[in-house]
């Protein structure tokens, strides 16, 4: 069942086994932005109506500026909305899945009866009916270069591209480029922009593709608000910018101090990082007994994933925790 898979951000577990109020605590077991985007006003109109085709289209005018494309695309309740549609869409023949990875793909597919085949790279993708590549990927941020994606389009049925955690590397992007026949681009809005309980994301792809997305997800996928928010904040290019240049100036901060506890890191983006740690487990309980939760995972007993801390003050209690 969905329910049953793990996830970040489950701080309500971390209470239970740890104690303490949720206003003591840092969360960083997401990669979700902790200096998010300020939430303007919201209109009476946006809340008592139902969202009309005139907000739908600025709304989807800001995300083709923001992503610097012109596929067509569809605003959705987030990027798990869109995966929950997959099973409709995947032609007949294997489904393949770059992993570790994200773990809804596999979920959400194999709960509709699609046999799932992690694949270790591109190369063992080609032939799927199905293929899916996160880029950057979660949770341990490889990447690939729009080329090979573009090449691999070529070798299977229908290529889907998560780009969740790409806005902070614009130059990963399928987007700015022509739009294949074959592929659906997935971009998260909450990730970056840090308003993950907004709910709003994208698909992005060929018009049919995107047609039977739209007829699956019904009228009014996206709340008013969403709508509202989401497009005043992809129109923000001054504010974009800023974010992209202090998440990539604070990675190295973020990986030093994870160095000088004698942790390595493996990889990840500007909005995550993943460290091998001596006992994952361990160091998960050390980072909680100072009120700040990560991610680990079920498959490896040495991997932790931390997010980025928010300000100052969270920066320091991370360095305390890790005793730097």
């Amino acid at each position: 069942m969905t329910g049953a898979r793990d996830h970040g951000g489950d701080l309500a577990a971390a209470i239970t086994r740890f104690g303490g109020p949720p206003a003591d605590w840092i969360d960083l077991s997401t990669g979700i932005n902790r200096v998010p985007f300020p939430v303007p006003p919201v209109s009476a109109e946006a809340w008592r109506a139902l969202p009309g085709r005139a907000a739908l289209d600025r709304l989807t005018a800001a995300a083709r500026a923001a992503c610097g494309t012109g596929w067509p695309v569809l605003p959705l309740a987030g990027a798990q909305a869109a995966i929950q549609l997959l099973p409709l869409l995947a032609p007949v023949g294997p489904v393949r899945i770059v992993a570790p990875t994200y773990n809804e793909y596999a979920g959400v597919l194999a709960g509709a009866g699609r046999v799932v085949e992690p694949a270790g790279d591109l190369a063992g993708l080609a032939g799927a009916g199905l293929a899916v590549v996160v880029n950057p990927n979660n949770p341990d941020g490889r990447r690939w270069a729009p080329g090979d994606l573009r090449a691999l389009a070529g070798r299977v049925g229908l290529l889907v591209v998560d780009e969740s955690f790409a806005d902070p590397h614009p130059e990963l992007s399928l987007l700015p480029g022509a739009c294949p026949g074959n592929v659906i681009v997935l971009r998260s809005f909450g990730k970056f922009y840090g308003l993950a309980g907004l709910r709003l994301g994208f698909a992005l792809g060929a018009g049919d593709l995107i047609a039977r997305m739209a007829a699956a997800a019904g009228p009014w996928a996206v709340s008013g608000p969403a709508i509202e928010i989401g497009a005043e904040a992809l129109a923000d290019f001054d504010w974009r910018a800023a974010s992209i240049a202090r998440l990539t100036a604070e990675t190295a901060r973020a990986d030093a101090l994870a160095a000088a506890a004698g942790w390595t890191c493996l990889g990840g983006t500007a909005l995550f990082r993943l460290f091998d740690t001596p006992d994952a487990g361990a160091a998960q309980h050390r980072l909680a007994r100072a009120r700040i939760w990560s991610r680990i995972f079920p498959y490896s007993r040495r991997w932790l994933r931390l997010g980025l801390p928010g300000n100052p003050g969270e920066w320091s209690r991370l360095a305390d925790a890790l005793g730097a």
